[in-house]
């Protein structure tokens, strides 16, 4: 089977993230449009449940999948390989059967003890029920598959999904209207199973069109004596509980947050109502905001797991580290220019894309939190590539601990308050990745180049003063804030390329490493003398 490379497959999954956020955002605006607020809060009211349901019987199965599959690989054991994806695929299915009827069965539960307040999200709940099954199994798809490092299948299985949940979203909601809000809402939640359907079809697909391929390099093998089915299901467990964990963390940080937050604001003197305009500015706005840049970033953590492990089974430290310093430095390269853009523009930003200024002050302090939270993320995937999946939990819950005791403190601080949340968000992001860079250097010996990110630095700070110089220019003719901010980041975008290459702070590797203009573009480069090898 041909593989990606690491880098490649990073590019591919980001590629497939970019598309699959811009179907979300549509989906978003039509289905707020189509229901409103009433029905959007019938929504949301079963959607953290689903969420929850899927973090415990599957977040953590494709890494644990992908860890052994990789090993199995780097010993060009094609056997093992398909048997971990085949016991998982079978105790996967039990685990989609399980929860699937769980939730469906305790949608009236969890309305009948107000564990949800609104009687009418029942069906919403009960809608999501089949979506469990679906991509319970197609985790196990997708783990298979990233475990060979091939990005490709999963990239496009997550369009699809997107894709088919959207238009069956829409398409029930706006059927169902008629008939009331509940049905309307049950309508779009239960457009998770369909979307499931269209993924998996597509991961089937691809695992068929290479079947005979794998089937060549399982007969020409070398016999090796294969694992045991209960110690393959052990370690798949060993390996996916603290990833599991992990995920189930970050709603219940929010649901923290959402407790502490308002709470403390009015402590520092702020109304109710203001209190909860400026949570939602912090938690509905800013921090949605900083994950876009961390698309990359989160790409390159899911490459790098089995990369990782691959390299780990083959004893090849050299290659473990010289991946790592690959990740971190297009994990730099990508965060730092957005943080200066983001810290600078912020009110711009924040009129631009919510149409009030407001959330600016939340998102220039979150702005750093960027290029913490991409060091955390690829730490993260170089750590479980490793096999050490536990560390970046507990790392987690040390800095979620730290979180909460400073947003009690300095929210409640007058000359402080939303800014406190925001600062205390930031020393979470900077812990976690702090103590992971830690194991990081203590098992691999890496630590982050100075002299490449000083590069980084010096072309984000002369793309800050051109794109402050294009916003004010602009500005002062046009006085249009979205057009302003528009040219300023792509004029800034531009500037920072240029003064990069020109640092020799982008290679002519890391060019071609790019998927499909990689090479022709390395070569124009090239020609016009801007690269160095």
């Amino acid at each position: 089977m041909s593989k990606d490379t690491f880098l490649k497959g990073a590019f591919i999954l980001t590629a497939a993230g970019i598309v699959v956020k811009i179907i979300g955002s549509v989906n978003r605006i039509l289905l707020s449009r189509l229901l409103g607020g009433e029905g959007i809060g019938l929504y949301q009211m079963a959607y953290p449940i689903y969420l929850l349901a899927l973090s415990v019987s599957s977040a953590g199965i494709p890494v644990a999948i992908s860890i052994i599959v990789a090993e199995k690989v780097a010993l060009a054991d094609f056997r093992g390989a398909n048997r971990v994806f085949r016991i998982s695929l079978g105790l996967l299915t039990i685990t989609g059967i399980l929860f699937t009827f769980l939730l469906y069965f305790g949608a009236g539960w969890l309305i009948e003890h107000h564990f949800v307040r609104d009687p009418r999200a029942y069906y919403a709940i009960a809608a999501l029920a089949p979506a469990i099954f679906f991509v319970t199994i197609l985790s196990s798809y997708r783990g298979y598959f990233q475990g060979l490092q091939m990005m490709t299948p999963t990239a496009v299985s997550q369009i699809f999904e997107q894709l088919f949940r959207v238009v069956t979203m829409i398409f029930l909601a706006y059927y169902l209207l008629p008939l009331g809000l509940e049905y309307a809402a049950a309508g779009a939640s239960f457009g998770a199973g369909p979307g499931a359907v269209g993924g998996l079809l597509v991961l089937m697909y691809y695992y068929w069109q290479h079947r005979a391929e794998l089937k060549q390099r399982i007969a020409a093998q070398a016999p090796i004596k294969q694992e045991a089915s209960s110690r393959i299901v052990s370690r798949i467990v060993k390996l996916a509980l603290p990833v599991s964990l992990a995920n189930i963390m970050l709603p219940v940080v929010s649901s923290i947050d959402l407790l502490i937050v308002p709470a403390r604001l009015e402590v520092a003197g702020y109304t109710v109502g203001q209190a909860t305009e400026l949570f939602g500015y912090l938690t509905g706005m800013a921090i949605a905001l900083i994950n876009v840049p961390t698309i990359l970033t989160g790409s390159l953590a899911s490459s790098l797991v089995p990369a990782i492990s691959e390299a780990f089974t083959l004893k090849n430290h050299q290659r473990i580290y010289r991946r790592v310093a690959m990740a971190m430095r297009f994990a730099n390269l990508i965060t730092i220019p957005s943080f200066v853009g983001m810290y600078l523009l912020a009110i711009p930003i924040s009129q631009m894309l919510y149409g009030t200024p407001n959330a600016g002050v939340s998102i220039a302090i979150l702005s750093g939190g960027v290029v913490l939270l991409g060091i955390h993320q690829v730490t993260t995937g170089v750590l479980q590539g490793l096999g050490h999946t536990a560390i970046p939990l507990v790392n987690m819950v040390i800095s979620a601990v730290v979180k909460i005791v400073m947003s009690w403190t300095l929210t409640a601080i007058p000359s402080l308050g939303i800014k406190g949340a925001a600062w205390a968000t930031n020393v979470d992001f900077g812990l976690a990745a702090l103590l992971n860079m830690y194991f990081v250097y203590r098992y691999v010996g890496f630590s982050i180049d100075i002299k490449d990110t000083i590069k980084t630095v010096i072309s984000a700070v002369i793309m800050g003063g051109v794109v402050l110089l294009t916003y004010d220019s602009i500005m002062l003719k046009t006085f249009d804030n979205t057009i302003a901010t528009l040219v300023s980041v792509s004029v800034g975008t531009i500037v920072y390329g240029i003064v990069l290459l020109f640092l020799g702070g982008i290679q002519q590797r890391d060019i071609e490493k790019l998927p499909k203009i990689g090479m022709p573009l390395a070569h124009f480069l090239g020609t016009l003398g801007m690269l160095r090898k």
